[in-house]
Order: C-alpha cells, then sequence, then structure tokens
C-alpha cells in the first residue's frame, strides 16, 4: 500500500510592520536589513513635486521597455531575474543613461537615502556599495509600472530565490544567507488599489521546489496563499516601503483615475557582516 502525504501547509512567520509619517529613520532601514522589522512604511518621505517629476520623466524616458521575462510590466533600468552576471551588467552599462535621465538633475530620495544609508553604516564600520563585476556596476535605481491583470499586477512571489540561485558570478548571490531587503519608492499611484501585500510566510528551497518556482520564486499561487494571513500597505505617492524580500509579496490590481503606479525599486543586504551590496 503506498502512502501518499498530503502537501503541508505554509509555515506561518510573523510580520514585524512598521509604520510611520514623515522623516526617514536610518536606524529603521538598518533594522529590516537585520531582519529585526518584516516591513517599514514611511508615508510622505518625499515631495509630491519631486514624484511628479520622476513620473513624467519615466513616461516620457526613451529606455521605457515592456519587460520580455515573463513578467508583465514596463521598465527602464536593468534587472536580474533569470540573467547571469555579464547580461546583467551588459544591461546595466546599457541602461546607465535613461537612468540618468529618470532622475534627472533633482535632489531625489534615491540617492539621498542611499548616501545617509551610507554614511550610518560606514560609522559602523560596513561598507556600502553598488554590487559590481569585471563587467561593469549596478545602477541605483530601475523603475516599474506593473501591468498585470486579474487579482494582481504583480502576482504573489519572493525575491530570494531569484538571488539564491544568481550564481557564482554574482557577489550579490552571498546575500541570500542574511535578508534580502526590497526598496520601493512610489512616485505615481492609482486611485484604488495596487497595494503592497505581504504574507507571514517565508518560502524554504522545499516550499519552493513544491511549488515549482526553486529558481525564481515567481509566481506563487492563490491557492497556495489562501489559509495565509497578509497585511496590505496602503501606498501614496510620496511613500517609501522596505520589506524583508524572502517574505511572499505582490501587487494587488488597481483600478480608478487612469494613473499609473510607478515606483522606483532596488535590492540591498548584508553579503559580508562588514558589507552591504546594492542592485536591481
Amino acid at each position: 500500500m503506498v502512502t501518499v502525504q498530503a502537501p503541508q501547509a505554509p509555515a506561518i512567520s510573523p510580520l514585524e510592520i512598521r509604520e510611520r509619517t514623515g522623516s526617514i529613520s536610518i536606524s529603521e532601514i538598518i533594522s529590516v536589513l537585520k531582519g529585526e522589522i518584516t516591513g517599514l512604511h514611511i508615508k510622505q518621505a518625499f515631495s509630491v513635486e519631486v514624484a511628479e517629476e520622476i513620473t513624467a520623466n519615466f513616461i516620457r524616458n526613451p529606455g521605457l521597455r515592456e519587460r520580455k521575462d515573463g513578467v508583465p510590466g514596463y521598465c527602464i533600468g536593468a534587472s536580474h531575474y533569470r540573467k547571469d552576471a555579464a547580461m546583467y551588467f551588459a544591461d546595466s552599462e546599457n541602461a546607465r543613461p535613461f537612468v540618468e535621465a529618470l532622475l534627472g538633475n533633482i535632489v531625489d530620495p534615491v540617492r539621498g537615502l542611499f548616501d545617509a544609508l551610507k554614511r550610518e553604516l560606514h560609522d559602523q564600520g560596513i561598507e556600502l556599495r553598488l554590487t559590481r563585476s569585471e563587467w561593469g556596476e549596478a545602477n541605483i535605481c530601475r523603475a516599474f509600472c506593473w501591468s498585470g491583470t486579474g487579482s494582481y499586477a504583480l502576482q504573489p512571489h519572493d525575491d530570494v530565490a531569484q538571488v539564491l540561485c544568481a550564481g557564482n558570478d554574482y557577489e550579490l548571490a552571498a546575500a541570500a544567507n542574511n535578508t534580502v531587503v526590497a526598496l520601493n519608492l512610489y512616485t505615481s499611484m492609482p486611485e484604488e488599489g495596487g497595494d503592497l501585500r505581504i504574507w507571514s510566510h517565508k518560502p524554504t528551497v522545499a516550499d519552493r521546489k513544491s511549488q515549482g518556482v526553486e529558481t525564481t520564486g515567481y509566481p506563487y499561487s492563490t491557492a497556495y496563499l489562501e489559509a495565509v494571513p497578509c497585511h496590505d500597505f496602503k501606498l501614496k505617492v510620496g511613500d517609501i516601503a522596505l520589506i524583508d524580500g524572502g517574505f511572499i509579496h505582490g501587487v494587488t490590481s488597481q483600478s480608478g483615475n487612469g494613473k499609473r503606479r510607478v515606483l522606483l525599486n532596488n535590492f540591498l543586504g548584508f553579503a559580508r557582516p562588514d558589507l552591504v551590496l546594492w542592485w536591481t
């Protein structure tokens, strides 16, 4: 007699969520990096005027293109997702002028946050830098407008699988052993929806294998997550969100005033106790 083992229910991991309004706390960002906070939502973190200028730069940017890697959306900049290091860094070099045009000459929140975090970490004996290789260096950010249909504009996924399976040519692969942080800055939001949803589940390698997403972390089925509690970040223009990208997360469907959901994004994480890497 053969015993058929039922699929194991996803393990529930508690979420430590912080939401605040106003100035950015670098110490809280470091707490996300260290895995002490699961999600940090900073409301009104940068000005609507700056957000509108970045959005306008996004819409008219000649580097704006549709993603061709199975994830529906439009982007400016490079993604390491499903690419070897040589291809990623070549894409990063090609995208550099478009990313610079996206941010323009404004005092933008991405470079401001990078510089502030770099100073704070330096005081603690920790280096923060863009990830690099013999082929080049990462950009400081990329920009997205997700275009998925149905319940999710961006389906549920985790960010660790793609880092864990990035390959030895990537120095960022070491960050998969620690907390991989996704940093999002919102420059345009629809009237309704477009929430960042995070589930109380941090999948293991075995979990990813069971769902057929071992190397990509994308996408998890809604059936798999049906019994898992979740938290929705209700986002507005000028907000910043940082999450532990090891937890499954996605973007709810959007509707309303016709405005696009545009965000700037990058990843960061400890590669060594004395080194934090920043990449896209």
